[in-house]
């Protein structure tokens, strides 16, 4: 079997374990808990093994290379990292339910790939990849990420459980969040539908992303996707109470949550400092021959670490606690995706190896 098999695996096992775990927080069905962790752990497994073997088959091909280099590869170190500090903390702290929000992240990332027609194909360096920076930054950079992305879900969480009352701009912040992250998994999820499902298109050049619902060329079915957009805020933010009381059964603790969010960014943002930008400044002058040009990527990352310096900051010599940083550890990864994905797609610039050819 070869890599792209395992990935598919890899695939099928987040999203179905992503359902299980869902279906175990509304039932409270220990079985499907257990089951859905078990599931989980055969994706990763699956994943291990594509990860390596596309590192080997690099190899056989006379590249050899480590499986970093292009959008394709980095999202699927992105989501190997996600789901491996995921499964420790399932382990360390026996929250089995904090899966049910961590597998949609893992599956909108790999949805993504096939969405998009991003090239999938083992391909040579490109001289501005020809560095011994290049391991250190890209690895580095996608384990903060994703350090980044469970701060994200531990955040969003503490939101849902800590908030009181439906006017808090803590629970307004928090249901337009997790809804718009609703939204745009179930818009992909209706792309995949049309086209791998019913139309059978294999995305090998298009952009079918999100041109189901929001980039239809019909006028009347992006009004619509607005519109029900909308209404699904609307809803969540009237019914939010019923997703923390479901979280308080399980008898999750705030304190906990608060501590897990401020661990995943002290880990990352070490990481992403020396990694992200050091050491990407320092490859840079290699490879451009000045070590810092404001280039939309680089200037992207600058604001992302600004607003992880800021959370500590914030929480270390300030003393802030609870709804404030939290936001600010939700805002925080919304320019991660905006820094990762974003700027491949909407700026050119000297990153541009990274875009979706």
């Amino acid at each position: 079997m070869s890599s792209s098999e395992f990935f598919g695996y890899a695939t099928m096992g987040y999203i179905v374990a992503m359902i299980m775990y869902i279906v175990f927080i509304a039932f409270k069905n220990e079985r499907l808990g257990f089951s859905a962790s078990i599931i989980t752990i055969i994706g990763f497994s699956c994943h291990t093994i594509a990860f390596i073997m596309r590192w080997l088959d690099s190899y056989s091909m006379g590249i050899g290379r480590a499986p970093l280099t292009n959008l394709y590869e980095s999202i699927v170190f992105f989501v190997w990292c996600l789901m491996l500090g995921y499964l420790v903390i399932e382990y360390k702290y026996k929250y089995r339910f904090f899966g049910a929000f961590v597998t949609p992240i893992a599956g909108m990332a790999l949805g993504f790939v096939g969405l998009t027609g991003m090239s999938q194909e083992i391909q040579p360096l490109v001289p501005a990849l020809k560095s011994n920076w290049l391991l250190a930054h890209v690895t580095m950079s996608f384990i903060a990420y994703s350090a980044f992305a469970l701060s994200f879900v531990t955040a969003l969480l503490y939101l849902v459980v800590a908030t009181e009352k439906k006017s808090e701009g803590a629970y307004i912040f928090w249901t337009i969040a997790g809804s718009v992250f609703f939204i745009i998994i179930a818009a992909m999820g209706i792309d995949y539908v049309r086209y791998a499902l019913v139309e059978g298109v294999k995305f090998e050049s298009q952009n079918y992303l999100l041109t189901s619902t929001f980039l239809n060329p019909n006028k009347t079915i992006t009004f619509l996707s607005y519109l029900v957009s909308i209404l699904i805020i609307v809803i969540v933010w009237h019914y939010g109470f019923v997703l923390k009381n479901l979280l308080i059964s399980f008898k999750i603790k705030t304190a906990i949550l608060d501590e897990l969010t401020y661990k995943m960014v002290a880990v990352g943002f070490p990481i992403f400092t020396l990694g992200g930008l050091i050491f990407g400044a320092i490859w840079a002058d290699q490879a451009w021959g000045v070590y810092w040009s404001w280039d939309p990527k680089e200037t992207w990352s600058l604001i992302t670490w600004l607003f992880y310096a800021g959370y500590l900051h914030a929480r270390m010599l300030k003393g802030w606690r609870g709804n404030k940083v939290a936001i600010i550890a939700v805002v925080g990864f919304i320019t991660v995706v905006f820094t990762y994905l974003g700027v491949n797609i909407f700026l050119a610039g000297l990153h541009s190896y990274g875009d979706l050819s």
